[in-house]
């Protein structure tokens, strides 16, 4: 990298070097900016794409068209899926933009590289994963199951259960909800003060209504536990071998501790169902279940994409629709007017 473009005409190299680094630092100082799993992706994405760089003797940042092609290629011989190598191209991109850089995505032949890696992952037969459903019949089994147990755990699970399926936060959206962020309406039922989402930062914030059932566990596993007095406590907290909820105000439950909830709920009321395995995953409920599950069921009751959107906070109906495409697929006009002709 001997010399480069800049807004100040052509910098000698450290010069170019050095104005890069402080744009670097800057990215670095406001990553409060995204979310914590965009900046763990970017720095994935980053560590692949240097040891690929070392590894083959090319330059990392900034990164020529040719190299970028010569990457994603890299990437789907590697049998990585074309969502996944979509994201890293995208998040490449992001780093140049971030680094005053042109970024090398902007080549057309990078553009034909992505179509032809989504073109051979289409006509190969790759599909698009999807958790395995967590419905409302799912919720009531479990329910039965869980609602009357004497294991504090099992409480907490039926509780975080009946959160996740009511309101189709993300993972990382209940983990943040803390005890102060529930409030009781004057007909008993429970309200959920989430503030933002993944999709939706604004200062207006963000409020979930939970049902009579979904109330009544929430409430019940607040006051098993303790945690009526303490509304600086993270809701969902650990359960101690011994039956006692350690109350936590410092740090969420961890995204493998949560998609542990779905597991356990798997193996108590999901083992019987059938499950065509997708890309060895999906083999049981994980952290995504009930966000779909709960998607399907609005749609199979007749509530309109608008609607499912806003439940979910989902801003693309294209995201949507992969979870629903099953259950809508005999709502289609043709299926229509060929049943009336019928």
């Amino acid at each position: 990298m001997s010399k480069i473009t800049s807004s100040h005409g052509m910098l000698p190299a450290l010069s170019v070097e050095e104005e890069i680094a402080a744009r670097l630092r800057e990215f670095v100082q406001d990553k409060e900016a995204f979310s914590p799993n965009t900046w763990r992706q970017l720095l994935s994405v980053m560590r692949s794409c240097h040891r690929w760089s070392q590894e083959h003797q090319r330059t990392f940042l900034p990164m020529a068209p040719g190299d970028l092609r010569d990457y994603l290629t890299f990437l789907q011989t590697a049998g990585r899926a074309s969502s996944t190598i979509s994201t890293h191209a995208s998040l490449i991109s992001m780093l140049h933009r971030h680094a005053g850089l042109l970024p090398p995505n902007a080549s057309p032949s990078v553009s034909r590289t992505m179509k032809k890696i989504n073109r051979v992952a289409v006509v190969t037969g790759e599909r698009t994963g999807q958790a395995v459903p967590f419905r409302l019949a799912d919720l009531r089994v479990l329910d039965n199951a869980w609602s009357g147990s004497a294991r504090l755990q099992d409480r907490r699970n039926l509780a975080f259960l009946h959160v996740a399926y009511s309101t189709l936060l993300r993972v990382s959206e209940l983990a943040r909800l803390r005890v102060s962020d529930v409030t009781r309406a004057e007909d008993g039922r429970l309200i959920l003060d989430v503030g933002y989402t993944k999709t939706i930062v604004q200062t207006g914030g963000l409020v979930k209504a939970l049902s009579t059932l979904s109330s009544r566990r929430l409430t019940e596993w607040i006051t098993l536990a303790g945690l009526a007095g303490e509304p600086d406590a993270y809701l969902f907290c650990k359960v101690h071998r011994i039956n006692k909820a350690i109350v936590n105000t410092c740090s969420p439950l961890t995204t493998p501790a949560l998609e542990a909830i779905f597991a356990q709920a798997w193996r108590a009321a999901g083992q019987g169902k059938k499950v065509k395995a997708n890309k060895d995953r999906y083999l049981g409920w994980s952290g995504h279940s009930a966000r779909v599950g709960a998607a399907q069921d609005m749609a199979q009751q007749g509530y309109s994409v608008a609607q499912i959107m806003q439940e979910g906070t989902w801003k693309k109906p294209e995201t949507l629709m992969r979870y629903i495409r099953n259950v809508d697929a005999h709502k289609g006009a043709m299926v229509d007017l060929m049943e009336k002709q019928s």
